[in-house]
């Protein structure tokens, strides 16, 4: 065996239980109580919680947004994965008018080949059909591994949207081919009303970013691209849910029988929308906005009762610089945050402090993600996956800053949060390369994943 962790406790999607984990050339290759194989290395994990590596489905590393890129490069942004126990990181490349989807995901993959310090996947965020030429190409995109792709029902100006019609096109394509397509849903036409009304009365601080986006206008977007999906029977993955009034309805549509799968962040399960009053508002500025009390409710409420099926960050952040040009304009503000190494520790945080289950954090970080999106070898700790294993010391005090992150920005909205509990160690297929606070991987080691379609 090259490596045995023994005398930890096992967390599942369904249980916990006392046993111990084999990996022999990056699987996992026996689970059992008193492994006495010989390994090269032995991992005692006694009094840890032994746990899948997590899998964050949305991230946006190197992107062009708001007039500049965002802070974490490929390498920055999978080595501060790896640093909170992430192992598979998907990425958003965005597709332009008249450009294709392979040159694009074969460009981001040269550049991972080099940079990725844990395993990668790819959504692709089609904007223009270029004369149907995208509707032809997904095809090829779905055999080699690239199994979904993003619709923006807003960023109407930047000219990323899409109108309804394209967007069904999409669903419907995608369907054809076993694909699934997300969405980022907000009503673009109301946001830019709000924007031009707030700007003439000289309503210009980060506030104002909340209430040109409220609930009610994420809230339209998500029952209208629900709509479609139901009426095209067509599977949707809807991004970023932070409201109550569109949770609620594709939890509805989920309960019929339709294939809705919702995401949610866990920005929006700390903070509500009072930090767009704070001093350094401007810090939190994202699309969608935090919103207010009673949809953060909702959203722990789903969370626990299985309506909300994946937590995921979409990492985005700025440097405080950038952050500033928008100090006396809210809408010159680049949209993102910070989150890829916060996500895991965060969520296991709320489960050691009882908010929900350790087996519901597995569910919603590692096993649905892998169910939904098609990575057969990832999400658990089963006997033939990936040996992509996290362990979690829960005794562990651990205060979030800037200083001990593992990115390349220069603030955190995250700074001074205290957790209860924090992974130790972080294992990339059978690799350790993380332990108790620093990175021992190396940049290139991440590898392509390969999806397949739940057909």
């Amino acid at each position: 065996m090259d490596l045995i962790i023994k005398n930890g406790k096992i967390v599942t999607e369904t249980e916990m239980f006392e046993a111990d984990i084999a990996v022999k050339n990056g699987k996992i290759v026996a689970i059992g109580k008193n492994i006495d194989h010989q390994a090269e290395t032995v991992i005692d994990a006694m009094g840890k919680l032994v746990l899948p590596g997590a899998i964050d489905v949305h991230t946006h590393l190197a992107m062009p947004f708001g007039g500049t890129v965002s802070a974490d490069s490929y390498l920055s942004g999978t080595r501060a994965a790896a640093c909170g126990g992430v192992t598979t990181v998907f990425d958003y490349p965005i597709q332009r008018k008249g450009n294709s989807i392979l040159s694009l995901i074969d460009e981001k993959k040269a550049i991972c080949e080099t940079e990725a310090c844990v395993d990668y996947a790819f959504h692709c965020c089609i904007t223009d059909l270029n004369d149907g030429a995208i509707l032809a190409e997904m095809e090829k995109a779905v055999e080699e591994g690239i199994t979904s792709f993003k619709c923006f029902l807003v960023y109407k100006k930047e000219g990323m949207m899409v109108d309804d019609a394209t967007f069904v096109k999409l669903l419907i394509r995608a369907k054809e081919l076993g694909a699934m397509i997300n969405v980022h849903a907000e009503n673009p036409d109301i946001i830019d009303m709000n924007i031009e009304t707030f700007l003439k009365e000289g309503k210009t601080s980060p506030w104002y970013h909340y209430l040109s986006r409220p609930e009610f206008v994420e809230a339209e977007a998500d029952k209208r691209a629900v709509h479609w999906a139901k009426n095209f029977d067509a599977a949707l993955y809807i991004v970023h849910m932070a409201d109550k009034e569109g949770l609620e309805a594709a939890i509805d549509a989920k309960r019929n029988g339709n294939q809705i799968y919702i995401e949610t962040c866990p920005q929006y399960l700390e903070f509500t929308s009072a930090v767009y009053q704070r001093e350094d508002g401007r810090n939190f500025v994202c699309s969608p906005p935090m919103k207010g009390q009673e949809s953060q409710d909702a959203l722990w409420n789903a969370i626990r009762t299985g309506g909300i099926d994946t937590i995921a960050t979409d990492h985005c952040p700025f440097q405080s610089y950038e952050k500033d040009w928008g100090k006396d304009d809210f809408t010159k503000i680049p949209n993102g945050c910070a989150g890829i190494e916060n996500l895991y520790p965060y969520m296991l945080s709320a489960a050691n402090e009882g908010k929900v289950s350790f087996n519901k954090v597995v569910e919603c970080c590692c096993a649905n993600p892998a169910k939904i999106f098609g990575c057969a070898d990832k999400g658990s700790l089963t006997v033939g996956k990936d040996a992509d294993i996290v362990i979690y010391d829960p005794d562990k005090k651990f205060t979030i800053s800037v200083d001990n992150m593992h990115s390349d920005y220069d603030h955190t909205i995250w700074e001074g949060k205290e957790l209860k509990g924090y992974p130790v160690m972080t294992i990339s297929r059978g690799k350790l390369i993380f332990k108790d606070g620093e990175f021992l991987g190396k940049p290139g080691w991440g590898k392509f994943v390969k999806r397949v379609t739940n057909n």
